[in-house]
Order: C-alpha cells, then sequence, then structure tokens
C-alpha cells in the first residue's frame, strides 16, 4: 500500500501516521529524518545535501528526488510506504509520480486531513514539548499529570516558539500556496481521500481505514 499523508501543521500528521504504521505494517518516511540520515551517514547523495545546506541553500529537488527513490527500493518498503512531508510542491509531485511510476510503486492513496483554522489554532497553540525525551502534550486535550512537567522524564514542558498565531498564519499561507496545488495534482489522479480531521483522534482513524480499505 503506497500512501502519502498530506495536511496542515496541527492537522495530526504524526499522530494518523504512527496509527496507519501499526495497522499496515510499512514504514513511516519523513524526508527531514531521511536527509538528516544520508547526511549524517555520510552518502554519495548526504554529501551533496550537505553542500548546498552548508552554503545556506535550499537541497535541490533533485537530490531529494535521488533519496526518495533510493529509500523506496529498501526492502522494507516491499508492502508498501507511508511518504510524510514530501512532495511539497507542484514540481516536486510531477517529478516523483515519475519516479514512483519507474519503480512500480505508484502512489495508491493520498490522506488529505482538512481541519479549520480555529481548531489548528487551539491545537497548535495549547502544544506543550518536552525538550528532554520530546514527549508531547496538549494543555486541554492530553495535559500532564502535573502541569509544567512530563510525565515520561520530569523535564520541564516548553512551548515551541513557533507555535503562535501568527506563525500558523504564516504556514497556512504556505501549505495553501504550495501543497494546496500538490493535493489538486493527485485529486485529478483519482487518488485523494480528504478526511475531516477536526474530529477526536480514534475517529479520524477511523474514517482513515475507511479510506485505505478502498485500496488495501
Amino acid at each position: 500500500m503506497n500512501i502519502l499523508i498530506m495536511g496542515p501543521a496541527g492537522a495530526g500528521k504524526g499522530t494518523m501516521s504512527e496509527r496507519i504504521v501499526k495497522e499496515y505494517d510499512i514504514p513511516h518516511i519523513s524526508t527531514g529524518d531521511m536527509l538528516r540520515e544520508n547526511v549524517r551517514n555520510g552518502t554519495e547523495l548526504g554529501k551533496e545535501a550537505k553542500s548546498y545546506m552548508d552554503a545556506g541553500k535550499l537541497v535541490p529537488d533533485g537530490v531529494i528526488n535521488a533519496m526518495v527513490e533510493k529509500r523506496l527500493l529498501e526492502p522494507d518498503c516491499q508492502k508498501g510506504y507511508l511518504l510524510d512531508g514530501f512532495p511539497r510542491t507542484l514540481v516536486q509531485a510531477e517529478a516523483f509520480g515519475e519516479i514512483a511510476n519507474k519503480i512500480g510503486k505508484p502512489v495508491e492513496c493520498v490522506i488529505a486531513l482538512e481541519v479549520g483554522f480555529d481548531i489548528l489554532v487551539d491545537r497548535i497553540t495549547g502544544r506543550r514539548i518536552c525538550p528532554n525525551c520530546g514527549a508531547i502534550y496538549h494543555i486541554k486535550g492530553h495535559p500532564s499529570k502535573v502541569e509544567g512537567i512530563c510525565d515520561e522524564c520530569g523535564g520541564e514542558l516548553q512551548q515551541r516558539k513557533d507555535d503562535t498565531v501568527e506563525k500558523l498564519r504564516q504556514r497556512m499561507d504556505e501549505y495553501e500556496n504550495s501543497t494546496k496545488p500538490v493535493i489538486d495534482y493527485f485529486d485529478k489522479l483519482g487518488v485523494v481521500e480528504r478526511i475531516d480531521a477536526g474530529k477526536p483522534a480514534a475517529e479520524v482513524f477511523e474514517d482513515v481505514k475507511k479510506a485505505l480499505s478502498k485500496v488495501a
């Protein structure tokens, strides 16, 4: 099962990705993680990417595309993949479509998580993160047992500097301008499943499973 998951910041991509991976036994591939791993391991593509990063430049699409192609050919992707954070632009989408078809792993379903702005504001501004262990909480939806203290390691919870309404508006503008055209591109191919992600996570995942049952 070859899946892309898309949605604005705070839509719940991380939560849904965890559940999809567990339910369908396919790897969750984050392009950010993949890029860091290539750089850390000193692969040829990683060295090339690092040269751009060190110069303060964006890593070109061609390098990212090559990394994605190489990753999808690894043994753990035999049953499929869940790709998160890519493609982000129409140019990337078109290039990825060609790559995926070439290697016999075409996109079968795009899970597009849709959430109203007011709900996103509540989710983003209420989010608290432990800098020590990475645990994530929400002051309303998933508070820690002791306010401001991580249940897992006792660390002091923090609010990320970019978890503000102003930053969310900027990210939403970027999403509308760059990522919405990607969803439209895949919509023309008939593989997009739009999911109301403003509901509780358990209900959202039930809708995700119904959508994926069409291609399972």
